[in-house]
């Protein structure tokens, strides 16, 4: 005999559809992105910087209006940022993710010697100093190998991207089928 489903569940149910198409278009993504990381990457950075514009063009107008709670120095800073940052991804989103990527690898490069300093700063002090050694050394290796090549790191970011989101993607349409049963 089949219980009652209460009308919050009910409702939820209904909707079920939604999931399902969520979880359909990660799966789409997530396929596009394993199997060709540097396009989704490209299409991804392209569409970061139709956002930047739309967003840099309202943040004008409200600069223009008097309309935000910001300062108008600062909103003019975002609106330059904005705009700049949205033009050279649209033009070249490719060379964008590229850049970005550079930023990821200065970074680990400076964490990595952060934390190589840190250990050896700190050894008579704690147990199992090694291990930040070995994880700075490591963030260091990997930040030489993103600065050596930008675009590998690009591919290999969107490939890791892409098998979570198929994997999210099918998590998805697996709660949208068992709530569909909820109708």
């Amino acid at each position: 005999m089949k219980s009652p489903v209460s009308p919050l569940l009910s409702a939820v149910g209904r909707s079920w559809w939604i999931l399902l198409l969520y979880g359909l278009v990660a799966v789409g993504f997530g396929i596009v992105a394993i199997g060709w990381p540097l396009s989704a990457a490209t299409a991804l950075a392209w569409i970061l910087g139709v956002m930047a514009i739309v967003e840099g063009v309202i943040s004008l107008l409200a600069l223009i209006t008097g309309g935000s709670g910001a300062s108008r120095s600062w909103l003019l800073v975002y609106v330059i940022a904005s705009l700049g940052f949205g033009a050279l991804a649209v033009i070249n989103p490719l060379a964008t993710a590229g850049v970005l990527v550079l930023f990821l690898a200065a970074w680990l490069l400076v964490a990595g010697i952060y934390r190589i300093v840190f250990a050896l700063r700190v050894r008579r002090h704690i147990r199992g100093e090694w291990l930040l050694v070995l994880s700075g050394v490591l963030a260091v290796v990997l930040g030489l190998l993103l600065a050596a090549n930008p675009y590998a790191g690009v591919a290999v970011t969107t490939l890791w991207i892409g098998i979570l989101t198929l994997m999210y993607g099918v998590l998805q349409v697996v709660v949208a089928l068992r709530l569909r049963a909820l109708r």
